[in-house]
Parts: structure tokens; sequence; C-alpha cells
């Protein structure tokens, strides 16, 4: 039987406020980007203030206790960061002209070979240096300094959801219980039962999300640890244990701990005579070989099982979301696909139960 034009205006009214909703979220996401950044801080916090409030503690104090555990535990990822940069910096400043005048030295008879017009020598090089300065300086000084500019106003951006965010989060927690169901009476009757079903499964989901995350994270600081240890790296303990934590940021926090391990490696090894090899080995056996396994075993298994996801489905989400969002697509990828199964799972559940389906001609 047909559908009645009653019920067809209906679905294309409701198809209508959900395509202006979209583009009023879209239109105002700089301002709702830290409310929502907030809500899901709450959310992962809300466990915490229950298990504190349920030992009496007063809720404006077991939520104060779990925002400041938040800040202790950046305040740690930021102390992993004081030893590496304490004994690097004067590493750099005493080697780094020397490490570059031997690389020179060695490049450039290779380059001379290949027919490439190289400076004969190392002042030559710094006359050549000074004139491109002299001749672009102005150029690149404008250049430099509209970075400058941008990456200042993004470092201040990020210092004000620093600030505003926990804010936010606050009052979030402190009155979650009466924002739910404030939020539950606007559903229809008919669909709370259902609605309800449906943000417990997700609940749980998120839970098993968070506990494979973690432990995911936890395998690789010990394993870039004692990686690096193997190879003789004196800061292998800092330099693995924040490649690991930071792994939760795809792509950023991997490729600064690798840039970190380098950097220290051969600073390390040069200072004591011993060329650069075997820092550059062994970076490259331990990065490599952990990233491997963290994209196909460990991700895909802790992660992916735990959330419902096969292994396939776990990169083809990093790379769709990847695709539509950028670097924020790729640290929401796997929870959103994971809450997109489900929520998919339930309308095709519903919809092989109606009648269209079961109906035969």
């Amino acid at each position: 039987m047909a559908d009645s034009p009653a019920s067809l205006f209906r679905i294309i009214a409701r198809c209508l406020l959900a395509a202006l909703l979209a583009v009023l979220v879209w239109w105002h996401a700089g301002v709702l980007v830290p409310f929502a950044l907030s809500m899901v801080l709450a959310y992962l916090l809300r466990p915490g203030v229950e298990k504190l409030a349920a030992y009496r503690v007063p809720r404006v104090l077991a939520v104060v206790l779990c925002l400041l555990m938040v800040y202790l535990i950046g305040s740690v990822l930021l102390f992993l960061l004081v030893p590496i940069v304490s004994e690097l910096v004067p590493m750099i400043r005493a080697q780094l002209p020397d490490l570059l005048t031997q690389a020179w030295r060695e490049l450039a008879p290779r380059l001379s070979a290949l027919g490439v017009d190289v400076p004969s020598s190392v002042d030559q090089v710094k006359e050549q240096l000074v004139d491109l300065l002299q001749t672009h300086g102005s150029e690149w000084g404008g250049a430099l300094w509209r970075s400058a500019v941008a990456g200042g106003s993004g470092l201040f951006a990020l210092m004000g959801y620093a600030f505003l965010v926990p804010v936010l989060a606050f009052y979030w927690l402190l009155d979650w219980d009466r924002l739910i169901q404030a939020a539950h009476g606007l559903v229809p009757r008919r669909w709370r039962p259902e609605l309800s079903d449906l943000l417990d499964e997700l609940d749980s989901l998120m839970g098993q999300y968070l506990r494979g995350q973690a432990l995911v994270m936890l395998i690789l600081a010990v394993c870039y640890s004692v990686g690096l240890s193997l190879f003789g790296f004196k800061l292998a303990l800092p330099i693995g244990v924040f490649t690991g934590l930071a792994v939760c940021i795809p792509y950023l926090g991997f490729g600064l701990g690798l840039l970190l391990a380098l950097l220290a490696g051969v600073l390390q090894f040069a200072a004591a005579g011993e060329g650069v090899l075997q820092p550059l080995v062994g970076v490259a056996v331990v990065y490599g070989v952990l990233q491997v396994v963290e994209s196909m075993a460990l991700t895909p298994r802790l992660v992916g099982e735990r959330i419902g996801l096969h292994p396939l489905g776990v990169i083809l989400a990093l790379m769709l979301f990847g695709q539509w969002l950028g670097f924020w697509g790729i640290v929401v990828a796997l929870p959103c696909a994971a809450c997109l199964t489900v929520i998919g799972r339930r309308l095709l559940a519903r919809w092989r139960a109606s009648p269209s389906f079961t109906r035969t001609e």
C-alpha cells in the first residue's frame, strides 16, 4: 500500500528540518566546538564524579577534583618534555655547527660528482647564505611574520580552549542529571524506551573504547621505552613514555616522538664519536616496527574488536574521517564509527522487521 500524502509530507518536513539544523550547526561551528569538547570531557569524567559522590564527597568538590586530575595528566605530559628539552638544547648549541660542517664535507664531493654546482668551502657557503638573506630577507621576513601571527592566534585560541572547556565541563558535571532529564523530556514519549536503550548501548561502547585505547597507550609506552633502551638511548624512558601516551593524537604524537628520538640519538652518539648510523637504525627499527604493530594489530584488536569494528572497518573509518575532517576527523574516527555502526545496526533491524521488508509480492 502506497504511503499517504500526509505521511509523505511529514517525512519531507522532517528531512528539511534536519537539513536546516545541520546548516545552522555548520555556520556556528566555531562557537559550538568548545561546548562539544566540554560535553565530551564531562562525559569522560562523569563516572569518577559519581564514584566520589557515592563516598559522600560534595559534588562540587568531586567535580573540581576530577578536573584537577585532567590538568595533572596534561602537566605530566609536559613535564616529560622537560628532561628531553633540558638535555637536548645544550647538545644542539654545542654540536650542531660541527655536525652541519661535517655533513657538508661528506655531501659536497658526492654532489659535485653528480654534476651539481656546490660551493667549494664552508666559508663560501656562509657567504652565499648572507647574500641570499640580503636578497630575499624582506620577503622571507614578511612571510615569517604572517606565519607567526597566524600561529600566535592559533596558540591563543588553544590557550582559550584550555581555560574555557574545563569551565564549561564544570557546569555540565554539576547539573548533569538535571540537564539529561530536561533533554529526555523533549523526546516524544513513544520514542523514549528505544532511545534510552540506544544510549545505554552507546555508553557501554564508549567505555570499552576508552579502556582499549588506554591499554594501547600503556603497551606502546613500555615498548618504545624498552626498544630505545636496547639501542643505548639515554633519554629512552621519557621519549618512550611521551610517544606512547601521545599516540592518542594520531600521527602528531607519533611524529613528535619520532623527531625527538632522532634528534636525541644523533646528538648523543655524535658526541661520543660513534657516528649517526646506530641511532638512525635504532629509531627506524623501533618506530617502524611499533607503528606497524600498533596500526595492524593493537588498535584493530584492542580497540576495534572491543567496539565491534572489524580491522578493515577500523582502517576504512580512519581514512574516511581523515578525508572528511582532516586531523580532528582522525581523532574522532573510531568512536564516531562505532556509534554509527550501532545506530545503523538498529535501523537495519527495524527495517527488516517492518511490513515492507517482510511483505511478499
